[in-house]
């Protein structure tokens, strides 16, 4: 049976590394995941006000993390950590208290950049923030990727064999731990 997942890409980017890897991954898991995108870059700063009148951005944010079996971060680095929009949007399907949207749901976390780590630092401390809200994270196997474009086509297939075979590595492992803990 195809699991749901709610994907939060950390880039508002028209060129993405991050939307690109999403790509990548959604091509790896076909057939057995269905990727659906949260729009957080439609989120208004967290404000507890605002729920006088939900904003209907954040209403489809949590509905969409309510009904998906598992949640997919994909993230940038920015100055050793994840975007704040990632931040808001996690603050925004916290609340209103006693409705937190990401309780209980299987995570992980996996991000790219064209420098060395691959995002190593703000994928951990994004691994942490949503270990903290409830998410039931996988932690194995971690996954920083050096983005390096002679490995991808355009169609979002990988086209380095050794690429592929840990990008498929990582999707098997969600999909397991989708099936294990969802």
């Amino acid at each position: 049976m195809v699991k749901t997942v709610a994907v939060m890409v950390g880039s508002l980017r028209k060129d993405s590394l991050n939307h690109k890897l999403m790509k990548v991954l959604q091509k790896l898991a076909e057939g057995r995941l269905e990727f659906h995108l949260l729009h957080i870059g439609d989120l208004p700063h967290y404000n507890d006000d605002l729920w006088a009148d939900a904003p209907e951005s954040v209403l489809r944010l949590k509905d969409r993390i309510e009904h998906s079996d598992a949640v997919l971060a994909i993230t940038p680095e920015y100055n050793r950590s994840y975007p704040g929009m990632i931040k808001n949007a996690i603050d925004w399907a916290t609340r209103p208290y006693g409705q937190n949207s990401w309780k209980g749901k299987p995570a992980a976390v996996i991000g790219t950049s064209p420098g060395v780590i691959g995002a190593a630092l703000a994928q951990a401390r994004l691994k942490n923030d949503l270990l903290h809200v409830g998410t039931v994270m996988m932690s194995m196997p971690e996954a920083y990727i050096q983005w390096h474009a002679e490995a991808y086509a355009a169609d979002g297939s990988v086209t380095d064999e050794k690429t592929a075979k840990f990008l498929q590595g990582f999707v098997d492992a969600f999909v397991d731990w989708i099936e294990k803990h969802g």
